[in-house]
């Protein structure tokens, strides 16, 4: 993804582990997949990752390096 550095850097950090790191978008900066603002930053590591939500959210997607993005919009 394009200006994925410049847009993690605008991003709050919030959670990391070795399979998905959590940034929290606390500036209102638009999603680059539908130009909404987006909640959350989670990038997935792992092949495989499993994701406990606790509320119902819309997502959209992108990929950086081959991992993918998950932006999250809450209801």
């Amino acid at each position: 993804m394009e200006g994925y550095d410049e847009l993690v850097s605008s991003l709050t950090p919030r959670q990391e582990s070795d399979s998905v790191t959590i940034h929290q978008n606390t500036v209102g900066l638009a999603c680059p997949a539908c130009e909404e603002p987006f909640d959350n930053l989670i990038v997935c590591k792992d092949e495989y990752n499993s994701l406990e939500l606790d509320f119902a959210m819309d997502l959209c997607t992108a990929t950086h390096d081959g991992n993918p993005l998950l932006f999250t919009h809450k209801h």
